[in-house]
């Protein structure tokens, strides 16, 4: 009999090797995203949710903030980047952060996921998720 993948609680196959990640949750801010004239002109509220896969450390962390990936130098760039300007799609938004985060080479894999809160009054929010992994990058 085969023997069957350990599953996290949603249902996702946990790694084979220990790993470390770095997740920021429900991170809402302003942003110019969207291909609608009212869009493009008024920020809107979306939510950022992130998962950065990170290299295991190949010393003692040392308990030193320099030999972490900083979740708060990440939520820094992303907001620097919805300060860039408009942007047309959530999509290109999600590629933009991608980028930002393997910019640090220690990060192996970002899932990020971006929801619109009010774009439809029916829904909770719309929105996008991807990953992406550094091997594919």
């Amino acid at each position: 009999m085969a023997k069957s993948l350990p599953q996290t609680g949603r249902g996702q196959v946990l790694p084979t090797r220990s790993s470390r990640k770095i997740v920021v949750r429900n991170l809402v801010l302003p942003a110019r995203v969207g291909v609608y004239r009212h869009e493009q002109s008024t920020p809107q509220q979306v939510r950022i949710n992130l998962e950065l896969a990170i290299k295991n450390p190949q010393g003692p962390l040392d308990d030193e903030i320099n030999n972490v990936v900083s979740y708060e130098d990440t939520v820094l760039s992303v907001k620097e980047v919805l300060e860039q300007g408009h942007i047309n799609l959530v999509e290109t938004l999600a590629e933009m952060i991608v980028d930002l985060c393997f910019v640090d080479e220690r990060v192996e894999g970002v899932r990020v996921g971006i929801e619109k809160l009010h774009a439809i009054p029916e829904a909770e929010s719309v929105g996008v998720e991807i990953e992406r992994f550094r091997s594919e990058h």
